[in-house]
């Protein structure tokens, strides 16, 4: 098992100079990111202090017996230069991909189907722990299974919707939590949720679907989301004719 302190290597071509090897140590796991491009969170990221800059992004994060355990991704810096913190996806979730293409030519995402609130929005709201459905995607399994979105009263009032308390078992007290769950799961897999709705605790069975157009349509709703200062509750998503799922 990957543990803090042990040593890494970085092959990459930063700025241009290819072949480049720079050695450091595992400094952080199971890390948690939001994907700048679809809001989509990526967990168990490792974090390394091995010099990772642009154009080391796709190059190996090798052990010091020569075996890759991760890609590396992405870097923290207010420079955009490296600052000692870079980061890595885990090479099981890069052999869950590599498997998908080789056997299918492609990459199927595992959707819900349903748009969660950013934590600090739920927090804002007075609700401390779990998961706020904002909107449920027509036709979407979070649809077939009954979960309920927010609304607004006839006053613009948001009346909330149901709030994930937990997934197959895991209790979910943030975002992370929750896609820490849903991201080891594929198309067809059950996840089992419990919801809280108004003041009644209740068990939701749904299986993940793959849809471009479900996919889509809640990339475009996170990022929204991301990127509003004043946020909205209420999120229009277009509907999903059955044939797409």
């Amino acid at each position: 098992a990957l543990k803090v302190g042990q040593s890494v290597y970085a092959i990459g071509n930063p700025f241009g100079l290819d072949h480049t090897l720079t050695r450091g140590i595992v400094s952080g796991i199971a890390r948690d990111m939001q994907s700048p491009g679809t809001g989509r969170f990526i967990t168990d990221i490792i974090q390394t202090d091995a010099a990772i800059n642009p154009g080391n992004s796709g190059g190996p994060l090798l052990d010091s017996e020569g075996r890759i355990i991760g890609v590396n991704t992405a870097l923290l810096s207010p420079s955009g230069a490296f600052a000692g913190v870079g980061f890595a996806l885990p090479i099981d979730l890069v052999r869950n991909v590599v498997n998908q293409l080789l056997n299918e030519g492609k990459v199927q995402r595992a959707v819900l189907g349903a748009i969660l609130a950013p934590d600090r929005i739920a927090r804002s709201l007075g609700i401390d722990a779990g998961l706020l459905v904002l909107q449920v995607v027509p036709g979407s399994p979070a649809a077939r299974a009954g979960l309920r979105p927010t609304i607004r009263d006839e006053y613009g009032r948001p009346i909330l919707g149901d709030i994930i308390l937990g997934a197959n078992g895991s209790k979910v007290t943030q975002s992370s939590d929750f896609y820490r769950v849903v991201n080891k799961l594929g198309v067809g897999d059950q996840v089992d949720l419990e919801v809280l709705r108004k003041s009644d605790r209740e068990q939701v069975s749904l299986r993940l679907a793959s849809s471009k157009a479900i996919e889509d349509s809640i990339n475009e709703a996170r990022m929204f989301l991301l990127k509003r200062e004043n946020m909205d509750l209420e999120v229009e998503v277009p509907e999903i004719p059955e044939d797409e799922e």
